[in-house]
């Protein structure tokens, strides 16, 4: 805990606390500092084990705990638990390499209490030099930290009526605790009257976890239209969590693949560093990679996503955009209310970052605003012709 006594000297008010746990000395000392760099973290610890991390986590008493998959004595998927019961509430981003194995601890990681992932470059040299891999290390780390208090006040609102005009808008309806300024912008679309021939989703930071539970509800009433997802994950990570989300809906799910025919009742996921987008070939919709620039420094991006859908399926779409950081498919979903499709987005209590969705919710481009317990319920029902 060498860095402890030198972050607790800031000035910063409240600063997000900090623990790093690598067995890497380069790798443990280059995040403490950049994490430490930043007026608004603190590094409260650093350690090179699990066991060590475990025995003091109580002493520093970290928002954030970056912990390291592969550590000598304890590994970090063997602490993680033991971390959690020793600080309840604290949030956990996993750090690791982009092997399969790896990979799948992740993923593994996040169903068993893990707040997100970090995927590190192999060597200390790809550490050091990574401009990419230094800044999502920083904005995971303080937009974690930003929930960190339980008296936050959240957005919660209700479903619209559904209507014919899929552009007509309404107030959203608002407890008490509304967010000041944003309640009285969260005018609510109309849902669109049509019926979905294919449900869209974008997600980021909690998005695993989110993704599953909304897909084991959706999955048993979507074998009528096809799913399309953009999570913001790396390659390799892409092709574990189609498979999760396959055994989630009891449905078909992998990576989608250039020129592939969409059919019902599959999932299709958007792999690592490859946009995924819908075309129309010969009357057919297809699945389009494209290898473009990063869109909201994203890669696959929801954006393009949620364009592709519009334009082919107009007021036909039915999305949503789950938990995440950043604002990636708030656009798009202005452009599926515009051609009349209907978009849900996460409320912020139940969201780990209320990043994506918020940005839905201030470009009044979602027809409600609902926590995830009854996401995928209100989904399902429109998925089968039902009410909202």
């Amino acid at each position: 805990m060498s860095l402890a006594a030198q972050s607790q000297s800031k000035t910063v008010t409240d600063p997000v606390r900090v623990m790093v746990v690598d067995d890497s000395v380069v790798a443990r000392g280059l995040m403490a500092r950049w994490i430490d760099e930043d007026p608004a973290l603190a590094v409260v610890g650093t350690f090179r084990t699990g066991k060590l991390a475990v025995e003091g986590i109580l002493g520093a008493n970290p928002d954030v705990v970056v912990l390291d998959i592969e550590m000598p004595d304890m590994d970090g998927l063997t602490a993680l638990p033991l971390l959690l019961k020793a600080k309840p509430g604290v949030r956990v981003v996993m750090a690791s390499t982009l092997t399969r194995r790896n990979a799948e601890i992740s993923l593994k990681a996040l169903s068993l209490g893990a707040t997100d992932y970090l995927p590190k470059p192999e060597s200390n040299a790809g550490v050091s030099t990574s401009t990419e891999f230094r800044r999502e290390l920083v904005e995971k780390v303080k937009a974690l930290g930003a929930k960190r208090s339980s008296g936050r006040r959240t957005l919660r609102a209700v479903p619209a009526s559904p209507a014919t005009d899929g552009r007509a808008r309404q107030p959203a309806e608002t407890g008490k605790t509304a967010l000041d300024g944003l309640a009285e912008k969260a005018n609510l679309r109309r849902w669109s009257s049509s019926m979905p021939r294919i449900l869209a989703i974008g997600s980021s930071t909690g998005g695993p976890q989110a993704l599953s539970k909304v897909m084991s509800v959706v999955g048993p009433a979507a074998h009528k239209v096809p799913i399309v997802i953009t999570q913001h994950m790396p390659s390799t990570f892409t092709a574990i969590l189609a498979e999760n989300l396959g055994r989630a809906a009891d449905l078909p799910s992998a990576e989608g693949e250039h020129g592939e025919p969409l059919k019902p009742g599959r999932i299709y996921v958007a792999p690592g560093g490859k946009h995924m987008v819908i075309r129309n070939e010969g009357g057919n919709h297809v699945i389009a990679l494209e290898d473009g620039p990063p869109v909201n420094f994203c890669k696959p991006a929801v954006d393009p996503l949620f364009d592709s859908v519009a334009e082919h399926f107009g007021s036909a779409v039915l999305a949503a955009v789950l938990t995440g950081m950043g604002h990636d498919g708030g656009k798009g979903a202005v452009t599926i209310s515009d051609a009349g499709g209907s978009v849900v987005a996460q409320d912020e209590a139940s969201s780990v970052v209320w990043g994506m969705p918020q940005a839905v919710v201030q470009n009044n481009a979602c027809a409600a605003i609902l926590p995830l317990d009854t996401l995928g319920q209100t989904l399902a029902r429109v998925l089968k012709g039902g009410r909202p």
